[in-house]
């Protein structure tokens, strides 16, 4: 009724006003403070082992959530620096025939499978890429780019150069970049060859970005150091013929150049990719070194570790233009030696880690020129090229990231 007032009993009123008891209190949600802790520890995992990644990304979904978060990838990658070694390729010595190289893996990280062909040759890995050339049957020989880590693959079409033998490189080509994670970012292939019917040095680059290659250039009398290479040659083998056979091992990039060598005399040839240009670098004395592996100093000066009388000498290349030795290292003392008339040669190089592959009689092994650690990586075997695939491998690759999404963490 109009005018009435209802009062409520004091029972009621107390009841309405009395404060919720604290331990049903909800407390503050910790969850950001949780993850930041929790990313402080993973963020100390070795990347040389992705399998402790995997492992902790399988314990909750508070880890799995912070595994997957791309801040806090960009941070591992950035912490740890350098990307770990996650596999060789191998590419042995043969008298006929290609073997089809497989990447061995030297940890435990799940990555794609080879890619199918009949036969295939490794050529280089850069920055999380590795470069393949593939023979299939109906098809013929053609390059293609792989990534073992996220699986992907890319054919590309012929060079333009009618080769005789040859090398080649794939990196990437963004200024800046700290090439910590190139996983599906642009790339460049510099292919180099002897023409197989001008018997001249050619070169072309391959641009991921507009799929097409650069009009091959010639490095041939223009050249002056060229001309005098060929005159050095032929006078000392006192022919009157000269076919520039480049020596089809893994090259070195820096910066906008890529260097090779030709077989004859330590010759190193550098094509400026930038500006499609090809010229020759004074090489060091063909009369005291042979067989040189070109590698990236850690200063990204071009360098090159050689053996002589069973010792390593690495060599740099300094502003001006002189090759300096920075170290040697006597082998008998570090690597064991089966038989003393089996010289170990230098296989490769891990740029960024300062590692030099040596295969003996014995096996194929690293040193680490930081430490002098030696280790054991491989059986014995005609080792004509190793290449060490490296890269960051973490569970935003493949299933993980799929399951961060699925379970909504």
């Amino acid at each position: 009724r109009r005018g009435r007032v209802v009062r409520r009993s004091p029972s009621v009123a107390h009841q309405s006003e009395t404060p919720p008891n604290p331990r049903t209190r909800r407390r503050p949600p910790m969850a950001p403070l949780v993850d930041d802790v929790t990313a402080e520890i993973l963020l100390r995992l070795p990347p040389d082992e992705p399998e402790h990644l995997f492992r902790a990304a399988l314990v909750c979904k508070p880890w799995l959530r912070v595994l997957c978060d791309p801040g806090f990838r960009r941070r591992y990658r950035t912490f740890h620096g350098t990307p770990p070694l996650l596999g060789l390729l191998h590419r042995l010595q043969v008298i006929q025939g290609d073997p089809a190289p497989r990447l061995a893996p030297t940890t435990s990280a799940p990555l794609s499978p080879y890619p199918d062909c009949d036969r295939s040759r490794a050529l280089d890995c850069g920055h999380g890429r590795v470069l393949l050339h593939v023979w299939v049957r109906g098809r013929g020989w053609h390059l293609t780019v792989w990534d073992p880590v996220t699986g992907d693959q890319q054919s590309l079409p012929e060079p333009g150069i009618p080769w005789l033998i040859y090398s080649a490189a794939v990196f990437c080509p963004v200024a800046g970049c700290d090439h910590l994670d190139c996983h599906g970012g642009p790339f460049r292939v510099v292919f180099v060859a002897t023409d197989d019917y001008d018997e001249l040095v050619k070169a072309a680059v391959y641009s991921s970005e507009t799929a097409a290659w650069s009009t091959p250039v010639t490095l041939d009398d223009g050249c002056e150091s060229y001309v005098r290479h060929r005159r050095d040659v032929l006078a000392a083998d006192g022919s009157f013929y000269y076919i520039p056979y480049v020596e089809p091992r893994r090259g070195a990039v820096i910066g906008d150049e890529t260097y090779f060598t030709l077989r004859e005399g330590n010759t190193i040839i550098r094509y400026d990719w930038a500006k499609n240009c090809i010229s020759m670098v004074d090489p060091p004395d063909p009369n005291v070194y042979d067989d040189i592996a070109l590698m990236v100093m850690e200063d990204s000066s071009l360098g090159f570790p050689c053996l002589e009388n069973s010792s390593l000498y690495l060599f740099s290349r300094k502003v001006n233009a002189e090759w300096v030795c920075c170290r040697a290292i006597k082998l008998e003392t570090v690597i064991p030696v089966a038989d003393p008339d089996e010289e170990p040669v230098v296989v490769g190089c891990a740029e960024g880690v300062g590692v030099i592959f040596v295969s003996t009689h014995v096996g194929l092994f690293t040193i680490k020129l930081n430490s002098g650690l030696v280790k054991k990586v491989a059986e014995s075997g005609k080792y004509f090229s190793v290449l060490p695939y490296m890269s960051f491998y973490t569970p935003d690759r493949g299933r993980f990231s799929s399951l961060a999404r699925l379970t909504d963490v």
